[in-house]
């Protein structure tokens, strides 16, 4: 009689399935019973609320909502809930049946716990409350009573009555909790947050410690006062032996302001001394959550020695670059002497001695006929003699504004003007290719649709065009025409004669006329190619229907993988919405800078065309983050540590830095490999190598275009590293080990170099090494630093001569990389002075 059974008697079997035990404890929230399952032999608990409460909505809702909450969380050091039920009225859930007994009554029985022990149960509190925030769940009751310590000595998370989601608990107004335990802005009505959890978790942290609580109250505003006014006394005042390190981790749990608070749970595992939780989570064969891996690794500043090394290697890497770049362009062989702007003037001029007024709009850039390089190469190769056939400004106009479409031939997707787009249909679109010395090399002029003049057509004068292309028209003998021109023409006209600066060459001139006036001229050589593919040439589509059906799986396959890992809570939601937003920027500024806009309603297309695309980038990264990243979390999470960090905000952290610093100084030397030592080394080893870099749309005609491509390379750098990780994480799981899996795939992408020679697979093989090194050792960051490098400092320094035109658009990019330098190497070294070490302090002083 003397037993408190409660309200059900031991025996009592429920819904015919549990079979009561007994009373295991009772709360303001209910009582809680020992019970067997008999369905499923195992002992659980049961939780009922109390029946003068069952009538309550707020009450029966807030006890919905534990059992909603408790089951998004599953770990080991979180007590699992199964299910709910309701027998005569009352209702109950049933959860995991924990053997042992709460942390509350144990201290209050021993005192403290013993300080090897407050160690790996303070890892194990960390790693549950990680479990709940990763899952957007705030437990806003924690407290030695709500942890129960099993009978293998592991601590267990419980009672979830009082948590929300985390966006809840900020707007939030309501305070809600145990007094001893709530962070000073919670008693201030503004609403709970991870880091009101971790203000809990300091306080119980500091009872598990030392046995005592930091604060004892009476009343609800001594609490508060006390919580918002008090400086807690410091556990090794209690404890004169008390680990420093544990003390620190306590004393910032519970810091009156939140944003000195650690950021997360995981956090705080990591600052506690030794031990791993990455790898302890790893071991279990959990996934860690994104704060863990962010919380994992290095901190601290690095060492000076290390970044003077890393600023000496990318001072050497930019100085070779901004030598030796230039050189392996195409401009370098023939000389760009004259201006976008000059070049642009000539290109009126022309059109106006062929009676093409005033252009509307107009748009310029540059290409380099690849087709001639490849028949320069072999026949006596690159030399000033050939400008007019390397390199094109290819310059358009039209009697309305240009209207292009969205155009992947460029350097980057946006709306740009080409050759071709917007097609050519309009009366008056005219079109006009120079040489770099301002010569013509091609001439299309589009005619009135309707015409005005009747009669005979007049004659043709070709010799004005003749003289602007700079031939001498009586050293060509008129041929029958061979190529048609792209618009409409009356008169047709063709010419084979010498070649001015090779006269064994026989070069055509192809022209046509609409009613006396020229509307097309065109310099042939034994390179031109159609562009408009002959009937019977054009390449099976078989190809290019694979590669979009490969495209459209891999899209496909991606939006199914993403949805199975949010719905399963394994994605890291924020940081691909970050990432999205970040490539959504990037993408916006891309198109304000390199789009052409017209100045006109046009422009309202203009602005669709470029925001879709802005959009469907933005939403592909954000899919394509949702799927990838989870996998590259549970395998190689080593790999995400600083990327993780920066995605997160924490730019000023040192292993941040370092990163930049490292992958800015690996990416510069990894361009000079691919850059200009493969241009530039096989002459000098007497055997063939690959063409000079080209000169073409990508090229800096103007600050804006030259910005654009900058931001371009980092996307595309992007893209390109999170596929090689994707392509790692597979490896792994095939050869298990992470250096074969990192070899196996350096030889997979260098494969793409075997047709370039020994001397350009063998620099492939070293280049694409050093990328997947980078990327296997010290992470994503570095990679998308290192590539960006790359593909900028090997191939885009144009000119190193502050007098060329072409010499402030490469002049972008170093500056950029010595202020990202510059701020790296500050950020590496977390306020110590770089030269610190060197014993220049000594020598000052002694000079003093």
């Amino acid at each position: 009689d003397s037993i408190d059974a409660g309200g059900f008697t031991p025996g009592t079997i429920l819904i015919e399935r549990y079979r009561i035990i007994g009373l295991i404890g009772r709360g303001g929230m209910g009582e809680v019973y020992r019970a067997d399952d008999l369905k499923l032999g195992q002992p659980v608990a049961l939780k009922f609320l109390p029946k003068s409460l069952s009538m309550d909505g707020d009450r029966l809702e807030r006890f919905f909502a534990e059992v909603r909450n408790a089951r998004q969380v599953a770990h080991p050091n979180v007590c699992r809930v199964y299910d709910i039920g309701e027998i005569e009225g009352e209702h109950f859930l049933s959860m995991e049946y924990v053997d042992g007994e709460d942390l509350s009554s144990l201290l209050k029985r021993i005192g403290r716990l013993p300080p090897d022990k407050a160690l790996e149960l303070s890892r194990q509190l960390c790693a549950g409350l990680a479990a709940a925030h990763d899952r957007g769940i705030l437990h806003r009751d924690l407290k030695p009573a709500n942890v129960m310590i099993d009978g293998r000595g592991r601590a267990r998370i419980m009672d979830f009555g009082l948590a929300v989601a985390v966006d809840e608990g900020a707007a939030e107004t309501e305070t809600s909790g145990t007094p001893a335990y709530m962070a000073p802005e919670q008693f201030a009505g503004k609403g709970a947050s991870v880091r009101s959890d971790l203000y809990a978790l300091g306080l119980v942290l500091y009872e598990l410690y030392t046995g005592k609580r930091v604060f004892d109250a009476i009343t609800i505003e001594a609490y508060r006062k006390k919580h918002s006014e008090e400086t807690p006394t410091s556990p090794s005042v209690l404890l004169p032996d008390f680990d420093p390190a544990v003390e620190r981790v306590i004393l910032r749990c519970v810091e009156k302001d939140p944003q000195r608070r650690p950021a997360s749970a995981a956090q705080v595992a990591a600052a506690l001394p030794g031990g791993d939780p990455l790898a302890a989570a790893l071991a279990a064969g959990e996934t860690p959550s994104p704060e863990m891996v962010a919380a994992a690794g290095q901190r601290g500043g690095i060492e000076p020695a290390q970044a003077r090394w890393l600023l000496l290697g990318l001072a050497a890497a930019l100085a070779a670059s901004i030598f030796l770049t230039p050189r392996a362009n195409i401009v370098s062989f023939i000389g760009l002497e004259k201006s976008p702007e000059v070049l642009r003037e000539r290109a009126r001029e022309i059109l106006k001695e062929v009676g093409i007024g005033k252009p509307a709009d107009s748009a310029s850039a540059f290409g380099t006929d690849d087709d001639f390089l490849k028949w320069a190469a072999g026949h006596g190769g690159f030399g000033r003699s050939l400008t007019r056939d390397a390199v094109a400004f290819e310059y358009r106009q039209g009697a309305q504004p240009l209207v292009p479409a969205l155009s992947t031939t460029g350097p980057y997707p946006s709306p740009v003007v080409t050759w071709d787009n917007p097609a050519p249909t309009q009366a008056g679109m005219a079109e006009v290719w120079l040489d770099a010395r301002g010569r013509l090399v091609r001439l299309s002029v589009v005619p009135p649709e309707l015409e005005k003049d009747s009669g005979p057509a007049p004659e043709t004068d070709w010799a004005g065009l003749f003289r602007q292309a700079g031939l001498d028209k009586d050293r060509f003998t008129p041929v029958d025409p061979r190529w048609t021109p792209r618009s409409f023409a009356g008169t047709r006209a063709a010419w084979e004669g010498p070649h001015p600066e090779l006269p064994e060459v026989t070069m055509r001139v192809e022209a046509a006329s609409y009613r006396g006036r020229p509307v097309s001229f065109r310099w042939i050589g034994p390179w031109s190619r159609a562009d408009r593919d002959p009937e019977g040439t054009a390449a099976p589509p078989t190809g290019g229907l694979v590669f979009e059906g490969i495209l459209l799986s891999l899209v496909i396959g991606s939006a199914f993988v993403a949805r199975y890992n949010v719905r399963a809570g394994r994605s890291d939601r924020r940081g691909a919405v970050r990432i999205a937003a970040v490539v959504i920027v990037v993408q916006g500024a891309m198109w304000v800078l390199g789009a052409h806009h017209v100045a006109s309603s046009d422009e309202g297309w203009i602005f669709i065309s470029g925001f879709c695309n802005t959009a469907g980038m933005g939403i592909g990264f954000w899919m394509l983050y949702l799927a990838l990243e989870p996998f590259a979390r549970r395998r190689w999470p080593e790999m995400l540590i600083s990327w993780t960090r920066a995605l997160s905000g924490e730019w000023r952290d040192p292993l941040v830095g370092r990163d930049l610093l490292l992958g800015a100084a690996a990416g510069i030397a990894t361009g000079l490999i691919l850059g200009p030592i493969r241009v530039l080394l096989p002459p000098r080893l007497g055997i063939p190598g690959p063409l000079p870099h080209a000169f073409d749309l990508g090229a800096p005609v103007n600050a804006g275009s030259a910005v654009a491509w900058l931001l371009s390379a980092a996307l595309f750098s992007a893209f390109w590293v999170l596929g090689i990780v994707m392509v790692l994480i597979v490896a792994r799981r095939l050869v298990r080990r992470g250096w074969l899996a990192g070899l196996l795939v350096t030889f997979i992408f260098a494969g793409s170099y075997l047709g370039g020679g020994v001397v350009t697979l063998s620099l492939g093989l070293v280049s694409v090494g050093i990328l997947i090194f980078v990327t296997v050792r010290f992470g994503v960051l570095p990679a998308i630093v290192l590539e960006t490098c790359r593909r900028i400092f090997g191939y885009r320094i144009v000119s190193n001569d502050p007098s060329h035109w072409t010499f402030y658009a490469g002049m972008i990019a170093v500056a950029g990389v010595l202020v990202l330098a510059y701020w790296a190497t500050k950020t590496a070294l977390a306020g110590r002075p770089l030269f610190s070490g060197l014993g220049l302090e000594e020598k000052a002083a002694t000079a003093e």
